[in-house]
């Protein structure tokens, strides 16, 4: 004897024109009774009602989550649906569901669209479920290792390399500039680059002679000395 297990799903509860709370779309009562007449007919025992309200469009609903929770510890040998959107809206979610269903040996049977993979024409379509899941996660996967290949032989969809672009600059002119008296940020300003490589680029040449960080002390030394100089000439 199948233990079944029935899964309705109704839509959220919306508001009206005037912000009014309206009556949810759907009554689970109205899904419920001829799910229930169809179990009483195969001579099966009732599992447990799981019951959403929430649309079909969200994968992340509590009673689908007990459903497949308890499908996993063996609580049932069938679900029993409504219909097939009741399940899920979405084509791949539905897909996904119905082959984790298989995998664990348990039936799907949908009211509405006379579907039952209990008979061996249902154990077939079940299979062509699965497999047209098992198709797209491929396809997916391709896409995303051709996607991945791309992006390394000519990096980015616009054609610019990956990553943050690397600033083209004559390093010489950080030595040159520094020397003249500049201050670091006014040097990275000058040439159009950030501080920290102004730095590094200085560190590059590890034989220029440092200079003090403040300009206009560096130039009183160099008008100091020239004074010197010509005082003593």
């Amino acid at each position: 004897m199948k233990r079944a297990a029935i899964y309705t799903r109704v839509s959220t509860a919306r508001s009206g024109r005037y912000g009014e709370r309206l009556a949810h779309d759907q009554n689970p009562a109205v899904q419920e009774r001829p799910l229930h007449d169809l179990i009483a007919a195969r001579s099966w025992t009732l599992a447990r009602v799981y019951t959403d309200r929430d649309s079909g469009a969200k994968e992340d609903r509590p009673a689908l989550k007990e459903l497949m929770a308890d499908a996993r510890r063996g609580g049932f040998d069938v679900v029993v649906v409504w219909r097939f959107d009741r399940l899920s809206r979405s084509v791949r979610h539905f897909l996904d569901l119905v082959e984790e269903l298989r995998s664990m040996n348990v039936d799907l049977v949908s009211y509405g669209q006379a579907f039952d993979s209990t008979t061996p024409m249902g154990k077939f379509t079940l299979t062509m479920f699965a497999a047209l899941a098992e198709l797209e996660r491929e396809v997916i996967r391709e896409r995303v290792f051709a996607g991945l290949e791309y992006a390394r032989e000519h990096g980015t969809k616009s054609g610019r390399a990956i990553g943050r672009p690397k600033r083209i600059f004559r390093r010489d002119q950080v030595v040159e500039l520094r020397q003249a008296g500049l201050s670091w940020r006014a040097i990275a300003a000058e040439l159009g680059v950030g501080y920290g490589t102004v730095r590094q680029a200085w560190r590059s040449f590890s034989s220029a002679p440092e200079v003090s960080e403040n300009p206009m002390s560096c130039n009183l030394r160099n008008e100091s000395g020239r004074k010197g100089l010509s005082g003593g000439e």
